[in-house]
């Protein structure tokens, strides 16, 4: 019956996860209530325009953009653009008093430039594919080759290679994990049934996303983790119940009774574990912007599904499966095996080989400390897509990118007012700006260099006809590719002419992005460990293991830090997987990284401290506990990790560079977790540790024996004598 019930539920979620991909957002990088989003509005309702968002670049097929006939073709296209329902504002290189800086020096290319107004999606769905039929594809192939560009088509772009990649990890991952299941189980049942439940938890995951985005923007990001979290946690948990259940037949229960053993003992584990997983990642929900706040919902999620199927769907399937989920052959004893040899070997010198395996990962994460945060370009795509042809060309030709604007915003300013002339001059002299364009004309350098800015003065007057005005500061692509922070910081330095101003513009736009993002780390990262913490006492009851283990997860999420910045940030990697290194990383996608390894961290630290304090309870054996705890779990450890690993690293093969980086890093932070942590690190520090693994101040003893939860072990305990565990003789005693 349970299963029937599963099996409806499943058919209803995938109705809804069938159009979850199609329902999801396209997010912006802009952070809500920052002074560039004031601009963006102050422009767009009283002056009608605003940051260009779509960019057509102009190519001669002979001769230049002043030939005579490249010239009619470049003022029919601005005239076309302009007539196309949904656009804005259109202003290009053939425009009344544009700048030479819409040319290329070379004269050969011109752009024009568009402000769509309306949100990513509008654009995205309603205005770029008719633009793109309607206004582009007939232009081109006559005097002039017409490419089409802007941010939005940069996200599109982005947005469609990551469904795609999403798609073709489907059909890679589903099946490789199948083969590994098969591989770590050596049946095909409880292979099959493990697969069964983690897609269902990607199912699930997908109709509450499809559900969610009717409330609130999620980003298309969040199906590519669905789909790799959904398997990975789905088979984390699977794997631990089984084993688990596989353990209790192997003792002489029967199906029945080993079911609802494994998921009374077990299943408080994964819910344990599930609680800190959900809880690393609900803390992005301290981010107000949409694009971060979509991967809480998709992890909380994920969780939700996945402990839902190990401990409901995946029981009623071992019931029915009986023995043939069984061992093919007899299991290792509790004190032999690798992790055995190596978790007892480290414990006879925990000093040398933890100060050993300290240094690797000192060694390995040290390039973290050269992190540089960036905003993200059209160079997260491969240089096959057109659109970054068509930015590399821009790159090359054109002395600065007139799309990358900052827009500074005078509400109390009257266009006519003598002091926006000054203040255009104040602008221009600005270090690394290239124009100043205003009411009151061009400037270059503090001298005026034209009577009026491209469009007239009119341009730079409200609509309704009341006050205020704004300039339009273009800034060199040498001081924008160095410090677009820096340039921003020193235009909102200077003295108002009239009244407050708002800055604003793409790379304003970027910097309040990022400062929202670096400022709130602090806090995301004690509110992680915080709640972990919490989680972990819960477990435990004490209060050294849960600390100890955010120490230990923070040092090999410094690994996965190392390698994000020598190789995306500074090319190491590069040649490998084909992507352009711009010597920055989006700060989103570490920060996203964190929360994602941070959780899985604790995940494996559930795993492996509650076979050691389960046994620990049982003998009183703090010494002995921890190999025989480890030996217990860490080949289901290790091979969650293998599994898990291998489904992240699939990104890897991914044409957009966000999905590369997540996809390596991820994938190394798991196998550093489950290898060099928690096989070295780990009884190192118990060891050293000794009996205060386990310590808790009296109150805090006493709250956790009323509301702490644990996986336990009913069996009855008896004292050990001189440090020694009679497991045996407890057993045959039970």
């Amino acid at each position: 019956m349970v299963l029937v019930v599963a099996g409806v539920v499943t058919v209803v979620l995938g109705a809804l996860a069938a159009g979850a991909v199609d329902a999801l957002s396209l997010n912006r990088y802009e952070a809500p209530g920052s002074q560039s989003i004031a601009a963006r509005a102050e422009l767009a309702e009283r002056f009608g325009t605003g940051s260009p968002n779509v960019a057509l670049l102009v190519t001669a097929t002979d001769g230049t953009v002043d030939d005579a006939d490249v010239d009619a073709a470049g003022a029919a296209l601005t005239e076309e653009l302009s007539r196309h329902p949904g656009v804005g504002d259109v202003w290009s290189y053939w425009s009344a008093g544009a700048p030479a800086t819409l040319a290329s020096e070379d004269r050969r290319h011109g752009m024009v430039l568009a402000w769509v107004p309306g949100d990513a999606d509008h654009v995205r769905s309603d205005v770029l594919p008719d633009l793109e039929q309607d206004v582009v594809a007939p232009a081109d192939g006559g005097p002039v080759d017409v490419r089409l560009g802007g941010g939005d088509e940069v996200f599109r772009v982005v947005a469609e290679q990551a469904r795609t990649d999403f798609l073709r990890a489907e059909l890679v991952i589903v099946p490789l994990v199948g083969v590994l299941l098969w591989v770590v189980y050596r049946r095909l049942a409880p292979a099959l049934l493990t697969l069964a439940v983690a897609v269902f938890s990607v199912i699930g995951t997908l109709g509450i996303l499809r559900v969610v985005a009717s409330f609130t923007e999620i980003s298309t990001f969040a199906a590519n983790i669905a789909l790799v979290m959904g398997i990975g946690l789905g088979v984390d948990y699977c794997l631990f119940v089984t084993y688990r259940y596989r353990e209790e037949l192997a003792a002489g229960m029967a199906v029945g009774a080993a079911v609802r053993r494994a998921v009374s003992q077990a299943g408080r584990t994964v819910a344990f574990s599930g609680a800190t997983v959900a809880a690393s990642l609900a803390v992005l929900f301290v981010f107000p912007f949409p694009f971060l706040s979509s991967f809480a919902y998709a992890g909380i999620a994920v969780v939700l599904t996945a402990v839902a199927g190990a401990v409901v769907v995946l029981p009623a399937g071992l019931r029915l499966l009986g023995h043939r989920a069984a061992r093919r052959h007899a299991a290792p004893p509790v004190d032999g095996g690798f992790w055995f040899r190596v978790a007892t070997g480290v414990m006879r010198r925990p000093v040398a080989s933890g100060g050993a395996a300290l240094l690797l990962l000192v060694l390995l994460g040290a390039p973290a400390l050269g992190v540089t945060f960036g905003a993200p370009d059209d160079r997260v795509l491969p240089a096959s897509q057109p659109v970054r042809a068509m930015y590399d060309t821009v790159r090359e030709e054109f002395t600065t990118e007139d799309a990358d604007v900052v827009h500074v915003v005078a509400p109390a300013l009257e266009p006519s007012d003598p002091a926006v002339a000054e203040h255009a001059a104040r602008l221009s002299a600005v270090e690394g700006v290239e124009r100043v364009d205003s009411a009151a004309g061009a400037f270059v350098d503090g001298a005026r260099v034209a009577e009026a800015g491209p469009g007239g003065p009119d341009r730079y007057a409200a609509d309704d006809g009341g006050t205020g005005t704004w300039f339009a500061v273009l800034p060199t692509g040498q001081r924008l590719a160095a410090d677009p922070t820096g340039l921003v910081e020193d235009v909102r330095a200077l003295p108002s002419p009239a009244g407050d101003v708002l800055v604003g513009g793409y790379p304003a736009e970027l910097a309040d992005y990022r400062d929202g993002v670096v400022e709130r780390l602090p806090l995301v990262g004690a509110l992680i460990v915080l709640v972990t913490f919490l989680v972990l006492f819960l477990m435990t009851g004490s209060v050294v293991a849960p600390l100890k283990a955010s120490a230990l997860n923070l040092l090999s999420l410094t690994v996965m830090f190392g390698v994000l910045v020598w190789g995306f940030q500074d090319g190491g990697l590069a040649g490998v997987l084909g992507f352009t290194a711009t010597g920055t990383i989006e700060p989103s996608i570490p920060l996203l990284m964190f929360c994602i390894a941070y959780g899985l961290s604790m995940d494996y630290e559930v795993f492996l401290l509650a076979r050691i304090k389960a046994d620990y309870d049982r003998t009183g054996d703090v010494v002995g506990s921890v190999p025989r705890g480890i030996a217990r779990s860490a080949p289901l450890v290790t091979a969650a990790a293998l599994i898990l690993a291998t489904s992240f690293a699939v990104y890897a093969t991914s044409d957009v560079t966000f999905l590369q980086q997540l996809g390596i890093g991820m994938a190394l932070a798991v196998l550093v977790d489950a290898t060099v942590i928690r096989g070295v690190l780990l009884p190192a520090t118990m060891r050293l540790a000794g009996p205060l693994n386990w310590w808790a101040p009296g109150p805090l003893r006493r709250l956790h024996a009323r509301i702490g939860l644990r996986e336990g072990d009913d069996r009855p305990a008896r004292a050990t004598v001189a440090g020694t565990s009679h497991r045996d003789e407890v057993i045959t005693h039970a």
